[in-house]
């Protein structure tokens, strides 16, 4: 059995996880934010409610692991930030610990139990509040020990002419210092930036999809130039890659609709062909984060018996 977390900076998730597919969850506990000591409380309260000894720890978090520090990069969570947090927390805990991107553990859950089951290399893509990812090669994380790799929502790659008729667009700032981020324009955010600056209208993400569905032209006009800038982008990490299969999750996953055209728009742009859908929603809609920390615990579980 292992114990699983779902780290957040408003709310810590946390389950008892005897099977990948047998997770219990425990009742959400508000996040200490600025108290270190305050914060493996709830963690070792968490623990004693299981009542049963656990034969690791493995955590979800909203960060990465520096993989030159080993050192944890977690904005939101002030009292883990620049810690050496495996180590503090094996310390504190007394248990092995494991940690993982949040987005990287939606990968592997879906690996696990969702839309990629059987599937050797799977590229898994978040499109909600931000545009991340993660790399799964037969159900290895390729983070393993901590890093950057699938965050392709960052970096200057942003297209500054899109859409059929091409419209010449600005290179938007993105919060991470740089500009031209698929981040800072196909987020949903980005999505409302997008529209504004095409069609002079402020709406969510939620209703410009809904507009679009029901042929509003602005709306059209502005999908038509989110999924050109997207979908490109995408292709090329497919491509480089070798991904079957790419889940994605995040809040604009929910419109089918969306993933359906995006689907097509990477197909059409990638080397190899596929008859079926390549861009798929992701499965695992509830817990993903604890779902993907179980798929990680159980890993090293089966790993270190092996070895």
């Amino acid at each position: 059995m292992i114990i699983c977390f779902d780290i957040g900076g408003t709310a810590i998730k946390g389950a008892g996880a005897w099977a990948v597919n047998d997770i219990r969850p425990l009742p959400r506990q508000q996040t200490p934010v600025h108290d270190f000591d305050a914060f493996v409380g709830v963690l070792k309260t968490a623990i004693s409610d299981i009542g049963a000894v656990p034969d690791c720890v493995s955590f979800s978090i909203t960060g990465v692991i520096d993989p030159d520090t080993d050192k944890a990069i977690i904005a939101n969570i002030p009292c883990a930030h620049g810690r050496l947090l495996k180590s503090d927390l094996e310390a504190a805990l007394g248990l092995p610990v494991l940690l993982a991107n949040d987005a990287d553990c939606c990968v592997l859950a879906e690996y696990g139990v969702g839309a990629a089951r059987g599937h050797h290399v799977v590229f898994g893509a978040i499109l909600g509040t931000g545009v991340g990812g993660g790399l799964v090669i037969d159900g290895k994380l390729i983070n393993s020990t901590g890093g950057f790799a699938g965050e392709w929502g960052h970096g200057p790659v942003a297209a500054t002419r899109a859409g059929n008729p091409p419209l010449d667009l600005p290179r938007f700032a993105c919060g991470c210092g740089l500009e031209g981020c698929l981040d800072a324009v196909c987020s949903a955010r980005g999505m409302e930036k997008l529209h504004k600056h095409i069609s002079g209208k402020a709406l969510t993400a939620e209703e410009i999809i809904g507009d679009w569905q029901t042929g509003d032209a602005d709306a059209v006009r502005t999908i038509d130039v989110y999924i050109d800038m997207l979908s490109g982008p995408l292709a090329m990490v497919v491509n480089v890659t070798g991904a079957t299969v790419v889940p994605v999750g995040g809040g604009l996953s929910k419109s089918a609709a969306l993933i359906e055209a995006i689907d097509q728009a990477v197909r059409l742009r990638i080397l190899r062909r596929f008859a079926r859908p390549l861009v798929v929603q992701a499965q695992c809609m509830v817990e993903p984060g604890l779902v993907g920390a179980a798929v990680l615990g159980f890993d090293f579980l089966a790993n270190r018996r092996i070895s």
